[in-house]
């Protein structure tokens, strides 16, 4: 068996063949006290909105031994979704990250790929993947791996490349040489702040999602709230705007990965044409998409507040 050095290598450099972005690995541990503080003040705020799941199994996010027995180490990775193409400013907005097929689907396939080739370096190896579907603060442990920094708008950056990532973890139970955190913060920069319509983000680092239009728009399962409705413009599914006016961003470049490129006819998606949408339509279009999320009543919700919108 080869050392810890050259396995963490290996597995680094496989993850790169297969299309990820970035890998970094840190070491199983409790999360730190004022994360956790944190965390919790969060939800005693309720700004989880209806997210109920965010506030179970709170003890499992904050100890990963809880998810894989005799947990010693977390490969985080990241893949990229800036899109090579856009769609027109006057169309009614989709989020980047639903323009192709559903990243929990993509992202789950290359981890456990991944997982694979980790289990013929390393025998008896225990471990599980994860893409946003269990509880595990992604965002936290892929910054303790070295991939990045949170930002004030809650996200991870990643110095000269940005934010537009999808992130995934493996857990194992084996010990791996692990990546040291980067030293790197927003600065004074509050951009995000001040660009969020809605002024989701409070403070610095702290997000209400009852605010959110992204919220509002996706996980929301009720009306979109009143006074949100005004301040959407054209964003029918998702927003962008905290990435978009972030200066890291200026470093984004288009992603490599296929699925995640949207067809032709969403590009060409505008108001008349989704307001003629049916079942079958939105069934075709959003086939293996996350947009499916929201259900065709969900879009169709948002379509007609955002018609609300541009009749006032």
């Amino acid at each position: 068996m080869h050392d810890k050095n050259t396995i963490s290598q290996q597995i680094k450099d496989y993850a790169l063949s297969i299309g990820f972005d970035a890998c970094g690995i840190c070491q199983v541990e409790e999360i730190e006290v004022i994360e956790s503080n944190h965390y919790q003040e969060w939800i005693d705020k309720g700004y989880q909105a209806d997210m109920d799941y965010m506030a179970r199994n709170v003890e499992k996010r904050c100890d990963p031994t809880l998810l894989v027995d005799n947990a010693k180490s977390i490969i985080s990775l990241a893949l990229n979704y800036f899109p090579h193409e856009r769609q027109p400013e006057t169309a009614p907005q989709f989020a980047y990250y639903a323009y192709g097929k559903d990243y929990h689907d993509v992202m789950k396939a290359k981890l456990q790929l991944l997982f694979e080739y980790i289990k013929t370096l390393i025998s008896n190896v225990n471990g599980r993947v994860f893409c946003d579907t269990a509880p595990v603060l992604e965002r936290y442990w892929a910054a303790k791996a070295g991939l990045g920094f949170i930002g004030k708008n809650t996200l991870l950056i990643i110095p000269k490349r940005g934010s537009y990532f999808f992130l995934g973890e493996i857990i194992i139970n084996t010990a791996l040489s692990y990546d040291t955190p980067l030293n790197l913060s927003c600065g004074k920069c509050t951009r995000c702040l001040s660009a969020c319509p809605t002024n989701a983000i409070e403070k610095p680092h702290l997000l209400n999602a009852n605010k959110c239009i992204s919220y509002q728009t996706i996980e929301n399962k009720g009306e979109i709230d009143k006074t949100i409705v005004p301040l959407l413009n054209n964003r029918m599914y998702g927003c962008d705007i905290c990435q978009q006016i972030c200066p890291w961003n200026r470093y984004a470049r288009p992603h490599s990965t296929p699925e995640f490129t949207p067809s032709q006819e969403f590009l060409s998606m505008d108001y008349e044409k989704i307001a003629s949408m049916a079942v079958e339509d939105y069934q075709r279009i959003f086939k293996g998409s996350a947009v499916k999320r929201a259900k065709y009543s969900g879009l169709m919700r948002n379509f007609r507040a955002l018609q609300n919108t541009s009749e006032e």
